[in-house]
């Protein structure tokens, strides 16, 4: 075992830094690389058909840019159409969530990763996981319970719908993601490291922070970015709780405060709400709200640009030891472990208090007759037919979306250029920050008109698509860049081709992290409602499974809660509701195990990679 960290630099062009070359079979390895780049394709694909869709709107009436982007009035009746407070809105819900929810994020995955023995590290983090099972939906609803009367009370305003209200919402959602991707970043870092670090008497805190982090680094980057993301593209949870304000600027620095906890818009509430049906399908108004779906796509992509620049660079370099100071090592460390182990007890005491919310709420969930028999008029019986749909959707989109975000990943973590890399990676957040109420729109458009499928199961599938895709491509990737490079050396060595490489060597490797990257995403697309609202679902009168693809919609969980949940004076309804929420929630979390059980035992089958 070396004493030093460091490992020597390679010249460009040596064997170390050469992939492996092609050869062997040519025709496997078209096929392989032919697989992996329809990954790419799709990706691309997706945002060409969403900007295509905004781009006709947009030609459809004239949009005043300039107002658009500095007005903050919003008066379709007056032709006014000022998208700053939008704007200003989703930058500041955003920034708050990461604000709250990075550093417990972090702070959780490292004591997951590095303080906790396995026997007590793999259940908690499933119960982190859990979280990310719950939908935007019941998230909102929790908000409205919980999250609304807190900032009522610190405010002292009427009702509570704020931004600060859907800042936390936002941050208690995406802090499961950036747990699960981080905690797959750390997990890959190769054991010698730490021991290597350990055995230069360094404490454990200076341990993570000179040998583990720096290796992890662009992994748990791709976590942030995969929250924020999701903060970016999130429509219903933050419409519940926001208050949709329009034109609600802060007219000084200490006025921003107090803005926090007043109601306010961003671009997702604004497209999601009941104007894009207002607006038809042409003219200045529709084409006002096409334009604020550009805005959106643009400030997803500046973000993507700010948090990759310069990642490739720093992360194939090795750890490094920082100096450190001797006073107070011992008192600093245990105070650094205690925080962490605070960090990682304050999501799991967010999922036991959401889930006796659920259990209060849901009651009906516990009787076996609801999930087995079919609803009655608009709120009694079960919920049968919806449960069936909910898992032939996620079914039909896991077995489209696997394989192309694996190939994806695949292209951009070891295939592509470091400047293609990045610009791959901008694409695929931008579409994984995508608002779904713009891909149900844009699905709608394509699938059900111009093809004329009408409402069809297959329809809601593949526009779910693109929201799981760029989370398998995002966390494989990430995964491939914290590859060792003596794994990559043993294949030179070997003299193995680029598709036996991919093969033996990156699949073993990265196949724990891509399955963490599709529960999450399959767990976000349990709970979309928008698009498959316009696209694929109905509340009453489908058949439990479809008989074909044209007319042939389905009835599903999330848009039946949030049919239910709009009806707030009938109490059967909402009781209906919150045990439909609580099925969703139990039938993601054994999704869940079930990908945490298959998980483990590929772990368990790589470890002679690190």
């Amino acid at each position: 075992m070396s004493l030093t960290l460091e490992r020597p630099a390679k010249a460009p062009g040596t064997a170390a830094t050469r992939p492996p070359v092609e050869g062997g079979r040519p025709g496997r390895a078209r096929w392989v690389w032919g697989w992996a780049y329809s990954g790419v394709l799709s990706v691309v694909l997706a945002l060409v058909v969403l900007v295509g869709y905004l781009a006709d709107g947009i030609a459809s009436g004239t949009v005043d840019w300039g107002a658009l982007l500095t007005d903050s009035v919003w008066s379709p009746g007056n032709l006014a159409f000022g998208g700053l407070a939008m704007i200003y809105g989703s930058a500041v819900v955003c920034v708050l969530a990461l604000v709250l929810a990075v550093p417990v994020g972090w702070a959780a995955a490292v004591a997951l990763s590095e303080y906790l023995p396995p026997r007590l590290a793999k259940p908690l983090r499933l119960s982190i996981e859990l979280l990310a099972a719950v939908p935007s939906i019941v998230y909102g609803l929790i908000g409205i319970m919980v999250i609304r009367p807190f900032v009522a009370g610190l405010g002292d305003v009427p009702g509570g719908d704020s931004i600060l209200a859907a800042g936390i919402v936002l941050a208690v959602m995406i802090m499961p993601t950036i747990v699960a991707v981080s905690v797959d970043a750390l997990a890959a870092v190769p054991g010698r490291y730490r021991e290597a670090a350990y055995s230069l008497g360094l404490t454990r805190r200076e341990v993570v922070r000179s040998a583990v982090l720096p290796q992890a680094r662009s992994g748990m980057r791709a976590g942030v970015l995969l929250g924020l993301a999701r903060a970016l593209g999130e429509a219903i949870a933050v419409f519940m709780v926001i208050g949709r304000a329009d034109g609600r600027l802060p007219q000084s620095f200490g006025d921003f405060f107090s803005s926090l906890v007043r109601p306010g818009q961003t671009l997702t509430t604004k497209l999601a709400g009941p104007e894009p049906m207002l607006a038809g399908t042409s003219g200045p108004y529709f084409a006002a709200l096409c334009g604020l779906g550009i805005i959106l796509l643009a400030l997803v992509a500046a973000a993507t640009v700010w948090g990759t620049r310069g990642s490739s660079a720093r992360v194939r370099r090795g750890p490094r030891v920082r100096r450190t100071s001797a006073w107070m090592r011992g008192p600093k460390d245990r105070l650094t472990t205690a925080v962490r182990y605070g960090a990682l007890l304050l999501p799991t005491a967010l999922l036991l208090g959401m889930l006796g919310i659920l259990l209060a709420r849901g009651g009906a969930a516990l009787n076996p007759a609801f999930w087995f028999t079919p609803s009655a008029g608009a709120s009694d019986g079960g919920i049968r037919d919806q449960i069936v749909g909910t898992l032939l959707l996620l079914a039909t989109t896991a077995l489209i979306a696997l394989p192309l975000g694996y190939g994806a990943g695949i292209v951009i973590g070891t295939r592509a250029s470091a400047k293609t890399s990045r610009i791959l990676e901008t694409l695929t957040v931008a579409v994984g920050g995508t608002p779904t109420i713009l891909l149900g729109l844009a699905g709608y458009v394509l699938f059900c008109t111009t093809m004329g499928w009408g409402r069809s199961w297959l329809a809601g599938a593949v526009v779910l698509v693109p929201v799981v895709v760029p989370v398998v491509a995002l966390t494989t990737a990430g995964r491939v860049r914290g590859m060792p490079g003596e794994l990559t050396e043993s294949a030179l060595a070997l003299g193995l081709t680029r598709a036996q490489y991919i093969r033996s060597v990156v699949i073993p490797y990265t196949w724990p992290a891509t399955l963490t990257g599709l529960l999450l995403g399959l767990a976000r697309a349990a709970g979309e409602t928008a698009p498959l609202i316009f696209t694929a679902t109905v509340f009453f009168g489908a058949p439990a499974l479809p008989t074909g693809i044209v007319n042939a919609p389905v009835q599903a969980l999330p848009t039946h809660i949030f049919t239910l949940s709009q009806d707030s004076g009938a109490p059967e309804a909402i009781a209906q509701a919150w045990g439909s929420a609580l099925v969703l929630v139990l039938i993601t979390a054994g999704l869940l195990t079930l990908a945490v059980f298959l998980r483990n035992r590929f772990e368990g089958a790589r470890r002679w990679t690190t």
